[in-house]
């Protein structure tokens, strides 16, 4: 049974001169104790995939078709108001930076208490108890009195941690996480991925894991989504997309991680650039960075397709390819 089902979202900006489609036709699902990773280059619609489930779109951009269900409840047609119960309690969020996140006027004990009270029906003291106690989950030492410190007296990895102690605090089933170590250095990422890991198996909550980072992603996920230009061009086990991938853009971006095992003076890349929201070409966005494109690829988009072990959006794998 699926926490999350995406179905079809459209994301759409309006604008003076047309509507620009950010997301195209997204579609995909998390079950409980699930991490899925959402990976690809600056401008996929990661971030906004993340930000319509949360219920975070900038105006103007909105969602202009499709379905977004959390618990068998679909959300993305609730108001501002509705939401915002959702957003908390039964949906966390991890950014990128902790800075942005936590506000610095207030004590991080005071954020966390907030939070858990406006959500749950604990008494402020059984509040602050479980705030300290979410501290201590989240790795951060002497939390009976760090709780009194302000988010400026705390390192950017102890930051990150309180947003996570932040994000589990009214104990959600879903947490959105948009790039949450990309701020830190490795070895403070690597607890910040143990962290999130171990939320999922203790508290079966499931997560989705924003990044560009495919060592993050085959660190930390179950399964891994791969973004291109507003619509999904593969989407697999983690294992199988890393080792095993069946569209030419999760090739070259497996292709472009540095190999310890390699002498090479050069990194792999794709040449080229995303196309912008204005000048999608026809066919398959890909397909003038393709190296494997033929004419069908310029005429006609192709729909995830079952591709070995994945499903991938290319005509390679259609059976009448050959």
């Amino acid at each position: 049974m699926s926490l999350l089902q995406v179905k079809n979202l459209v994301v759409e900006f309006p604008g003076r001169h047309g509507t620009l489609r950010a997301l195209d036709d997204i579609s995909f699902d998390i079950a409980p104790g699930e991490i899925l990773g959402v990976v690809g280059e600056s401008g996929a619609g990661k971030s906004l995939t993340g930000a319509s489930i949360i219920g975070l779109l900038e105006p103007p951009g909105r969602v202009a078709s499709g379905q977004i269900v959390l618990e068998g409840q679909r959300i993305d047609n609730l108001n501002a108001d509705q939401m915002r119960h959702i957003r908390g309690r039964k949906i966390g969020a991890i950014f990128q930076d902790p800075l942005t996140s936590l506000n610095p006027l207030y004590t991080i004990g005071r954020q966390l208490t907030e939070t858990i009270l406006a959500h749950l029906s604990v008494t402020p003291q059984e509040a602050r108890e479980r705030a300290i106690a979410l501290l201590k989950d989240t790795g951060i030492s002497a939390a009976e009195e760090r709780i009194d410190h302000y988010p400026h007296e705390f390192s950017g990895g102890m930051r990150q941690r309180v947003v996570i102690a932040l994000a589990l605090a009214a104990e959600p089933q879903l947490i959105v996480a948009d790039e949450p170590t990309t701020a830190l250095d490795v070895s403070i990422q690597a607890q910040i991925i143990g962290l999130l890991k171990k939320v999922c198996k203790e508290r079966g909550a499931a997560v989705m894991l924003i990044t560009h980072d495919m060592g993050v992603i085959a660190e930390t996920c179950d399964r891994v989504a791969v973004l291109y230009a507003g619509r999904i061009a593969e989407i697999g086990p983690v294992h199988e997309v890393i080792n095993h991938p069946a569209h030419p853009y999760t090739a070259g971006l497996m292709a472009s991680i540095p190999d310890m095992d390699s002498d090479r003076e050069r990194l792999n890349q794709i040449d080229g650039a995303m196309p912008r929201l204005n000048a999608i070409p026809s066919g398959c966005a890909f397909n003038p960075r393709c190296p494997k494109a033929f004419d069908r690829c310029l005429q006609q988009r192709p729909e995830l397709k079952v591709a070995g072990a994945t499903r991938a959006a290319c005509w390679l794998h259609d059976g009448s390819a050959a």
